[in-house]
């Protein structure tokens, strides 16, 4: 493994500290962090779904601006505002703001180049404003060309984003897992990347760069650009939608940049542990659809369940308490906050 220049050579069987629920590593003057190591003590509950190592600039995939933000583990999908509520308390490394969600969510429709710059930076801004969690946020193709990439990373930086991704689809994009993806030649995407490089403000705002090409062009094409978006300063590659483990791996051994595995339940990519990811070669895993497939599910069968029924009672669906809502919603704060200045 190489980090920073450096190349790993020696195993680390002996913790140095535990920060957090994330395990720290020390090689020389770098400092590693580890999540998602689970010793047979720990309790599956605090064993959350990935796997990441990052030298000391990155510290951890979404948790690069320091002490704005907190040591936490993993790497759900946040497609709504709610979600991230409840994700923020649950000790994951990073928040990701997934397109598809943040567009079913929102507009209600599909994931095809419809919502616009400034739909999702108001998204991220209402998520970075509610959380503690760092967030990486989607950003599609950046919204138009050169200065829109320009004018997209700086504008999602200040809304909060820890990280943000981009993509070398066609102007409409669609989700990853489609077919009939169109990507733009290479050499627009990789000006793209380089403009994102130069725009941000904070150098540890990483820069996710993600190819699409497989599914039209190929493996050989996607691992090319991959490549190319490198070499033009990405911090992370993001390979969409390889169709089997065999690909998976071939992608691992390719590149020694930290790379992103998207697990989407029901798509073309299959969906592997953390341990597996980790030992393909992936740093950062993502998993965009399990919260909005999870809440879609649970608000159709409770909702046939009234149909039917005429009544809620018994709910067709198991239901989150009234009162932990009220809680999660905030509403202890408003309380304290109304005693405290009834009077005023």
């Amino acid at each position: 493994m190489e980090l920073a220049g450096k190349t790993l050579t020696a195993e680390f069987n002996d913790l140095t500290a535990h920060v957090n629920g994330s395990v720290m590593l020390r090689y020389g003057e770098t400092v590693i962090l580890v999540t998602a190591v689970m010793s047979e003590r720990e309790s599956s509950a605090n064993y959350f779904p990935l796997s990441v190592e990052f030298e000391e600039k990155f510290y951890a995939a979404g948790q690069i601006l320091g002490s704005r933000f907190g040591r936490r583990e993993g790497k759900p999908s946040d497609e709504a505002v709610l979600s991230a509520r409840i994700v923020d308390r649950m000790g994951f490394t990073a928040l990701y703001m997934t397109g598809y969600g943040t567009v079913a969510s929102r507009l209600g429709l599909a994931d095809a180049g419809i919502a616009t710059y400034t739909e999702m930076a108001a998204h991220a801004r209402m998520i970075a404003g509610i959380t503690a969690t760092p967030l990486i946020a989607d950003a599609d193709t950046g919204y138009g060309g050169l200065l829109n990439v320009q004018y997209t990373v700086r504008g999602y930086e200040e809304a909060g984003v820890c990280a943000i991704q981009l993509e070398d689809q066609e102007f409409p994009k669609k989700c990853g897992h489609m077919l009939g993806r169109r990507v733009v030649p290479v050499e627009d995407m990789v000006a793209k990347v380089k403009v994102a490089v130069a725009s941000r403000n904070d150098p540890n705002l990483l820069i996710i760069a993600r190819t699409d090409a497989r599914t039209t062009h190929g493996l050989d094409e996607a691992l090319r650009r991959a490549d190319a978006y490198a070499r033009a300063g990405a911090d992370l590659l993001f390979v969409e939608s390889p169709e089997s483990v065999e690909e998976m791996q071939r992608i691992g051994k390719t590149f020694d940049l930290p790379l992103v595995a998207n697990m989407v339940e029901g798509g073309r990519t299959p969906v592997l542990t953390a341990a597996e990811l980790e030992e393909i070669g992936y740093g950062l895993a993502i998993y965009p659809a399990l919260g909005f497939l999870a809440a879609t599910h649970a608000m159709e069968t409770a909702f046939t369940g009234l149909k039917e029924k005429r009544s809620s009672v018994p709910p067709a669906a198991p239901l989150y308490d009234f009162q932990a809502m009220s809680k999660l919603m905030g509403f202890d704060e408003v309380s304290a906050f109304d005693k405290r200045y009834r009077d005023v």
